[in-house]
């Protein structure tokens, strides 16, 4: 019963707005990247530098304002990068998103040991009140700008242009490339504020923190079949567990804990696994240009 009215309680539902807010940027990022025609596996990665960068910059210049900012410039670099990697020199697109995933937990796991000798999590931080709150409007709002930016501008006909037929967009004039550095830089503009969200929201970094959100959020661009809104409501779905799992443990309800928690991956596989052959991708998505 105390599980029961925690589920149809108000603070459920904003709970679940709240941690739909990663998932819905992440995804977000992704399908920018995708609707370009490069596959971004790296959101993951993304999200874990922004949200290191950010509690680091945030300790050491006092102003979480301007640490969001630097943060957003190191994520642009880090998708320049990738860019450099899968667009410019075609490299596989998996195979970097893999590395760029690992090195980033990597370099992160070292930076915090340096900087903080911790190889768990930083110093609290004093991060503005209002600004997780803010991300999460952003993130709904998020909804109208894809939709908007992708199907109402020339910016979003040329970007689905690069990741539909490249040759034939590249034809009429269409500086493909650009557009496929577009996508992704985009992508590592949005996966940073879901990075910048988490650490708002828990006052600081800790190894781990990302806890696979990356991942989720690409499933979430699939089951969402690289749709704006129904890319939302596939991450409230997640989100919904997510919250379900915190409410089950805070009850103290008799189920195993590692049950518990491996309740949103546990479905998102199961979910996948219904799309499997029912989504169809821009049609030179990870197809080297």
């Amino acid at each position: 019963m105390e599980i029961l009215s925690g589920i149809l309680s108000f603070t459920f539902l904003a709970q679940i707005f709240r941690m739909m807010t990663p998932y819905y940027l992440g995804a977000s990022g992704a399908n920018f990247s995708e609707r370009a025609g490069v596959i971004n596996i790296s959101i993951e990665g993304f999200m874990n530098m922004a949200a290191f960068s950010f509690a680091v910059f945030s300790i050491f210049t006092g102003n979480s304002i301007l640490a969001l900012v630097l943060c957003l410039i190191v994520n642009i670099i880090l998708s320049i990068i990738f860019s450099l990697f899968t667009v410019t020199l075609k490299i596989n697109q998996i195979v970097t998103g893999v590395g760029f995933n690992l090195l980033i937990a990597g370099v992160t796991k070292f930076l915090m040991v340096f900087l903080f000798s911790s190889s768990s999590n930083t110093p609290r931080l004093s991060v503005h009140p209002e600004m997780a709150f803010s991300i999460t409007l952003f993130a709904i709002a998020l909804i109208f700008i894809s939709i908007h930016l992708l199907y109402k501008t020339k910016f979003g006909l040329r970007l689905r242009s690069a990741g539909e037929n490249p040759w034939a967009a590249e034809s009429l004039g269409v500086k493909v490339m650009k557009y496929k550095y577009a996508g992704v830089i985009i992508s590592g503009l949005l996966s940073a504020l879901g990075g910048i969200w988490l650490v708002s929201s828990q006052n600081n970094y800790s190894d781990g923190m990302i806890a696979g959100r990356g991942y989720i959020a690409l499933a979430a661009m699939i089951i969402g079949k690289w749709k704006p809104l129904n890319i939302f409501f596939a991450c409230l779905m997640f989100a919904a567990f997510e919250a379900l799992e915190i409410t089950l443990q805070i009850s103290g309800a008799d189920i195993p804990t590692q049950l518990i928690q491996m309740l949103p991956y546990l479905i998102t596989i199961l979910v996948l696994i219904g799309f499997i052959g029912k989504t169809k991708p821009p049609a030179a998505d990870g197809i080297p240009y």
